[in-house]
């Protein structure tokens, strides 16, 4: 295990997010643990690129003086795998929030579904979900949603380098993609729907890469944990 000297002078700590669990509560257990195992007050801890509760996979964490590696770390490519249902959206675009339409898939083929994809390589311009943490006026996107208010979201340009269909399991479709900082696979997977003329909404999320880090190297954040007490 790592002294406190080295925890301040600065890790970079592979995390695999487990299911539920958001970025910042992953940031705030360590935090807490590398504190009450050296019994210190301080301990700076950051996280490099949120992953939603729902979502699991590479979660970077920086502690002392790497916090401030964490803006590079953010720009890094990232790599995803995940699975998409056809036929319904819901207003969060994954499973966070109810199904709230339901659309025709009869006319979808595994042709189509493939050849969708090639309509979202290259650089695009993507609209972030209204149940985002992106902020308006000062407040996070997701607070004014579930408040109910209208709220109007610019689009963004972002890239998508790879998009792979790995499985066709009908309505669900299984996938691996390869893009920039910013992008919200929960688009991908609305905008996804509406290239089939249907919706469709994001299923399950996984996070296996971040620039040369791998989820396959990650610490599972229970045994970690445990290695911090011990």
């Amino acid at each position: 295990m790592l002294t406190e000297e080295q925890f301040k002078e600065g890790q970079v700590l592979l995390i695999d997010k487990p299911l539920t669990w958001t970025s910042f509560q992953v940031v705030n257990k360590i935090r807490w643990e590398i504190r009450q195992r050296f019994s210190i007050k301080k301990i700076k801890v950051g996280h490099a690129g949120t992953l939603d509760p729902l979502a699991t996979g590479l979660l970077i964490l920086c502690t002392g003086k790497f916090t401030k590696k964490i803006d590079q770390f953010q720009a890094q490519i990232k790599e995803y795998t995940g699975e998409i249902t056809l036929g319904a959206t819901t207003p969060s675009y994954d499973l966070e929030s109810e199904v709230d339409k339901e659309f025709p898939t009869g006319h979808i083929t595994e042709e189509s579904i493939y050849k969708a994809t090639e309509k979202f390589i290259g650089e695009i311009d993507q609209k972030p979900p209204i149940f985002s943490a992106l902020k308006k006026d000062g407040k996070r996107l997701y607070e004014l949603a579930r408040a109910g208010e209208e709220v109007e979201v610019k689009s963004r340009k972002i890239t998508i380098s790879e998009f792979e269909i790995t499985k066709i399991d009908f309505p669900k479709v299984e996938f691996r993609v390869v893009c920039s900082k910013g992008t919200y696979i929960r688009s991908l997977a609305y905008d996804f729907g509406l290239a089939l003329d249907s919706g469709a909404h994001l299923s399950a999320l996984r996070r296996t890469k971040i620039g040369d880090f791998s989820v396959a190297d990650a610490h599972q954040l229970e045994g970690y944990i445990k290695e911090l007490q011990a």
